[in-house]
């Protein structure tokens, strides 16, 4: 049927229906999607598709000169894979790798029948067995034989110690989902301040409820991570939270179109560069340097201290978090009340 001008009347046919779907609008929410499709497959892929350690820091101990040598040794392996430096002592080496700042160390010992090779595969089992391998390589062409010692060993229920990055991970899913679900419920933009302060108020309740959910779950249900459930509540707390009022903030600006910017932000771009499959020192430059900077990868650094490392190295990730959670709160509120003035200047106009 023939539209007729002034009827308000529309072709019937097929091709009349494709034309009135195929809108401005929706074309670009296509193309949108399709271009997170593509990105996803590129991040994932390129981050994690050749796992390769560079500089990775990296203890000696050894007496006298011989320090000196097997660092020189360690540093000349092909890639630059590690990053080694001379320690006083077995004990100042435990001490960085429980403090997060080495991830591994070579005591060498010419009395002993092999050397040692400490590794803590709490802070991920693949980065572990890689230095077992640099290590022993070079330990081999030495004449010497390598023994390995876990300083911060994995839980026996988290496989490759991947458990801190799924957890983080499903708190993140949490943030944004339930941030979408206000958005497709009651408008992208809220459509003043207190609507916006209700909206932050509503998403710090879920990102509590699920904080506890997720580290009952990991800790006393499953046992799959040790450390403090209170610490763990808190850090979910503060990753969902800080997720969800990005995303909240996300919206406030650009509309439902937020939700994939936040996609993009959170799964995209921060979950293969959080160091969970492997550890940041495995990843490409580019993800290993804007990994720490996201919630994923704040938040599995952060999960990962507290379960194995004694709660050490968090002040940065904690304050990355902390601004994200800041910034997505400021940014809804300033959003929402821009939105009120020029809501209100178009009422008066129109008056």
């Amino acid at each position: 049927m023939a539209h007729t001008p002034g009827t308000g009347r529309r072709d019937g046919s097929f091709l009349g229906e494709i034309r009135d779907a195929v809108t401005p609008r929706a074309t670009l929410l296509v193309l949108g999607v399709i271009a997170l499709q593509l990105l996803f497959i590129a991040s994932y892929v390129g981050a994690l598709h050749d796992p390769t350690p560079r500089d990775v820091p990296f203890g000696v101990v050894a007496p006298g000169a011989a320090a000196d040598r097997t660092a020189a040794r360690l540093d000349a392996l092909p890639g630059a894979p590690l990053d080694p430096r001379t320690l006083s002592g077995e004990a100042e080496a435990r001490r960085q790798i429980t403090d997060r700042e080495i991830d591994g160390a070579l005591i060498v010992d010419p009395a002993a029948p092999a050397d040692r090779l400490l590794v803590a595969t709490g802070g991920g089992t693949v980065l572990a067995t890689t230095l077992k391998g640099l290590v022993g390589t070079v330990e081999e062409a030495g004449g010497r034989a390598v023994r390995t010692v876990d300083v911060a060993p994995a839980s026996g229920h988290d496989f490759d110690g991947l458990s801190s990055f799924y957890l983080v991970v499903g708190w993140c899913v949490g943030g944004y989902l339930f941030a979408s679900i206000l958005a497709i419920s009651s408008g992208a933009r809220p459509a003043d301040p207190g609507r916006a302060v209700i909206r932050l108020g509503v998403m710090a309740l879920v990102s509590v409820v699920g904080g506890l959910g997720g580290a009952v779950i990991v800790g006393p249900v499953l046992g799959a991570l040790p450390g403090s459930v209170t610490a763990l509540w808190g850090l979910g707390a503060l990753v969902t939270f800080a997720v969800g009022a990005a995303t909240l903030a996300l919206q406030g600006i650009f509309g439902i179109v937020g939700i994939g910017l936040a996609i993009l932000l959170v799964v995209v771009a921060g979950n293969p560069s959080a160091g969970g499959a492997f550890p940041l020192p495995l990843l490409p430059p580019f993800w290993k340097e804007i990994g720490p900077a996201l919630p994923p990868g704040a938040g599995t650094w952060t999960a990962r201290s507290i379960a194995y490392f004694e709660g050490n190295a968090v002040t940065g990730p904690l304050l990355v978090l902390s601004a994200w959670a800041v910034a997505g709160t400021l940014v809804t509120l300033l959003a929402s009340t821009l939105r009120r003035g020029r809501d209100g200047e178009t009422a008066a106009g129109a008056a």
